[in-house]
């Protein structure tokens, strides 16, 4: 009798341990915890999950790593990024943050639609399809240095980069997120937000030259004379020349001197 009481106490574990999770305010799970929790072993826990596929999905393929779907997002297949990314990381082990046009638009510069979330980790990740959403991945292997802040007002913890990190990484990825107007089109949005003791400090920890050289130029460009004054006062005196747009072949470029770049783009300064 005692078995089969047992027995009947696991069936719908799964199910009940869903419902403690959205209680708690928690939309993810590791397949290792309903197991733990639940006392199912590993292959009833899927069992059971297999049976529930409507309210749960899992991140990707080979991770045993699972979201709850409530029903106001079932249309997208999975609850908002944003929601369960903290997570997510967490059990990978991994640092993170949101990132580049998905950080940017956090801050309020929305020029363009996105259709991914864009995520800077320490190590190189396939992107992600879960429903309807997808995320992808950066890698900045001095990820722990790089400042970031809380996401406000949020439904769980997350980690965004500042708007000076931002506008700093946007310059440095510009190559993969559709060319330097692009990123320069992102950034003009973030300027009120950027202060100068914020934006000396990244500079100091990102300690990257060429890249700090581009930004302080369309910073100027962009009419900013105290930040990218802020910019030009931290660089090195001796500067290598750098091409504008990194991506792009540019010997016979017109040199901007104050800055020691070969401007060969045509997408800033125009």
């Amino acid at each position: 009798m005692k078995e089969n009481t047992k027995k009947t106490r696991r069936t719908g574990a799964a199910a009940a341990f869903l419902d403690a999770r959205l209680a708690m305010g928690k939309v993810a799970f590791p397949l290792a915890d309903l197991a733990k929790e639940t006392g199912l072993s590993i292959t009833a826990a899927k069992n059971q999950l297999r049976r529930l596929r409507a309210q749960v999905v899992r991140v990707s393929r080979g991770h045993q790593f699972f979201l709850i779907v409530g029903p106001e997002h079932r249309s997208m297949g999975a609850p908002p990024v944003a929601w369960w990314l903290d997570d997510y990381f967490s059990w990978l082990g991994h640092p993170y943050y949101l990132a580049l046009q998905s950080a940017a638009g956090i801050h309020g510069s929305n020029p363009q639609a996105l259709q991914v979330t864009q995520v800077m980790t320490d190590s190189p990740r396939r992107e992600i399809g879960v429903g309807r959403l997808r995320v992808r991945f950066f890698v900045k292997r001095k990820i722990k240095q790089t400042p970031t802040q809380p996401l406000a007002n949020a439904y769980a913890p997350a980690q965004v980069s500042t708007p000076e990190a931002t506008a700093f990484d946007l310059v440095r990825y510009a190559s993969r997120i559709g060319g330097l107007g692009r990123a320069v089109e992102t950034i003009t949005p973030l300027l009120p937000l950027m202060r100068p003791p914020a934006l000396k400090h990244m500079l100091k920890v990102e300690n990257e030259p060429a890249t700090a050289q581009r930004l302080g130029y369309i910073i100027e460009t962009l009419g900013k004379q105290k930040l990218a004054q802020v910019i030009h006062d931290w660089l090195p005196a001796n500067l290598a020349l750098v091409p504008l747009a990194s991506a792009k072949a540019g010997r016979t470029s017109p040199v901007v001197d104050r800055w020691r770049l070969l401007n060969n783009s045509g997408e800033v300064g125009r």
